[in-house]
């Protein structure tokens, strides 16, 4: 699944009030179903700030499983 039909569902999920921020894993996969249980567990880590392997950037980790979409968004989706 491409990571921008994955962030482009986040997006359109927090635009329709199914996503609050910050938000977990948990949050994500409630919010977002059917896009399989690795995306949810790995891609909001993957795309994080600073994350080690040199993703884009699309979350800040604002707390213990917690994240933000960062600002402004990306790919057109605002």
């Amino acid at each position: 699944m491409s990571g921008h039909k994955v962030y482009g569902s986040i997006i359109e999920a927090i635009k329709q009030g199914r996503l609050k921020e910050p938000f977990t894993n948990d949050d994500f996969r409630n919010a977002c179903p059917g896009l399989g249980n690795g995306t949810y567990n790995a891609f909001l880590y993957k795309h994080r700030i600073d994350n080690p392997s040199g993703n884009s950037e699309l979350f800040e980790k604002v707390g213990p499983s917690q994240f933000k979409v960062v600002r402004p968004i990306k790919y057109g989706l605002d």
